[in-house]
């Protein structure tokens, strides 16, 4: 994501409102794409089918699939992600790139027969519907969970116009193919998802093969032994199962839900203010792309440099609080700039829902949710600090913080009454940042001490 930032950064050099506008504009679209685009595609199609006169059990048996599917394929690849990122930086630092494209097939064939067999599975112990919806799903289960695989390699390349082409032409494929196919009823909204989300694979495939050597056809040096962290396993599941938490427990809940189609169910009143508020994000990522992921790399890549040359101590120091400064600048940021947009969404609230023709019921949650999620930009901009300083440990307490409090909060606001949801998702969020920001705070205290007894300890290390 860094080298995105710095070609951003050259927006922001002209020193203009156009420039300004250009770079954030881009920064939020890249960062939040996936979210958001997801979101609206799904939206879009229900809109679309309710306005073709396609049932309105159909179209709610067909946002419940795609969002169980959305839900169960990050939650798998999310013990695959972190691990695999891992790898392939380590090997891009080592200059190994003729690699990396076979690691990202071995990946891609690992994701393939793991979702399909997991699909396979649950079609046949928990379904009872056509075997074309069977089939479906497991289809789409199997592609999104590749997109979460491939979308890593998005992420590194700079090639940013390239990237946002990707996502527009296959969320639009979503969008029309499924609204062309919608005459033949949920199969065929699941058909055209399907195809559109094929689009989109392949998409950024094209663009991410040519970018490395392709020497090999398969290797799977990702999962050997020594490549592997453990505890970036349970770092990436816990982070996404933690984001999923609030949202299972009020779907499984049999007072805040209803069945929906075969074991998936849905939480009317949950739903959707929790996805209205995940729009919210934009404006936060794009700081959190343009400040965390350029401002501060680029502070803590001259210093680790100095300290691993032959810089003076003073200029150590000098880098050091520079990395310092931009950590707290870019999170200081982020809350200002989110907090202007919960503000401006929170006064638009009664308006937006008065505009999508649903309850006033869902103000309230609404506005909690819109703290929620501006608290998760915070907490991501923290896990990525850790992430590039390597405290593995810190990023491993942040997750499992975010899984247990948002696991244990949501189901005593649902004991509590429905005056108290959503303040489960949003006290969690607000504490897990909280906490990652504490965690960040202590290390970033005497870097350079922190710094030099961790170099000097892997320089003693045998071998």
């Amino acid at each position: 994501m860094a080298g995105i930032g710095f070609e951003l950064r050259k927006y922001l050099d002209d020193d203009s409102f156009t420039g300004t506008m250009k770079a954030y504009g881009f920064a939020g679209l890249i960062s939040a794409g996936p979210w958001v685009l997801s979101i609206l595609g799904v939206m879009l199609i229900g809109i679309v089918a309710v306005s073709q006169k396609v049932g309105g059990h159909e179209v709610k048996q067909f946002t419940t699939s795609v969002t169980w599917v959305m839900g169960a394929s990050l939650s798998l690849t999310g013990l695959l992600q972190l691990v695999f990122t891992r790898f392939i930086a380590d090997r891009l630092f080592e200059g190994k790139d003729d690699i990396i494209n076979p690691n990202l097939f071995g990946a891609i064939l690992l994701t393939t027969l793991t979702s399909l067999a997991l699909g396979v599975v649950l079609a046949l112990t928990l379904f009872s519907e056509s075997f074309a919806y069977e089939a479906l799903m497991i289809a789409n289960f199997v592609a999104l969970s590749n997109i979460w695989i491939v979308v890593i390699f998005v992420a590194g390349l700079k090639r940013f116009k390239l990237i946002l082409v990707a996502f527009g032409v296959g969320y639009s494929a979503v969008v029309v193919l499924s609204s062309m196919l919608m005459g033949f009823g949920l199969t065929g909204l699941l058909a055209g998802l399907l195809a559109g989300h094929a689009v989109l694979l392949f998409m950024m495939l094209a663009v991410i093969i040519p970018e490395y050597p392709v020497v090999e056809s398969v290797r799977m040096e990702f999962l050997q032994r020594k490549q592997i962290f453990p505890v970036l396993i349970f770092i990436g599941f816990f982070y996404n199962l933690g984001i999923w938490a609030d949202k299972l427990i009020f779907w499984l809940y049999p007072g805040t839900s209803e069945a929906v189609i075969g074991p998936l169910r849905s939480s009317v009143i949950y739903d959707l203010p929790i996805f209205l508020a995940y729009l919210s994000i934009i404006p936060g990522m794009a700081v959190f792309l343009l400040r965390i992921e350029t401002d501060f790399a680029e502070a803590y890549e001259g210093f680790f440099n100095a300290v691993r040359g032959n810089a003076t101590l003073q200029e150590i120091e000098k880098l050091g609080n520079e990395m310092v400064v931009a950590v707290r600048e870019g999170i200081f940021q982020i809350i200002r700039i989110q907090g202007v947009t919960v503000l401006l969404l929170y006064l638009m609230g009664p308006k937006i829902v008065q505009w999508l023709g649903i309850s006033d019921k869902f103000v309230h949650l609404y506005y909690i949710d819109l703290v929620g999620v501006a608290a998760q930009v915070l907490m991501l901009a923290v896990l990525n600090v850790a992430f590039y300083l390597d405290k593995l440990r810190d990023a491993l307490i942040l997750t499992a913080t975010l899984l247990v409090t948002n696991t244990l909060f949501t189901l005593i606001t649902i004991k509590l009454g429905p005056v108290y949801y959503g303040y489960g998702f949003g006290v969690s969020m607000t504490l897990t940042a909280f906490v990652g920001i504490m965690l960040v705070s202590h290390e970033m205290d005497n870097i350079e001490f922190r710094t030099f007894m961790r170099e000097r300890h892997t320089e003693e290390l045998p071998g």
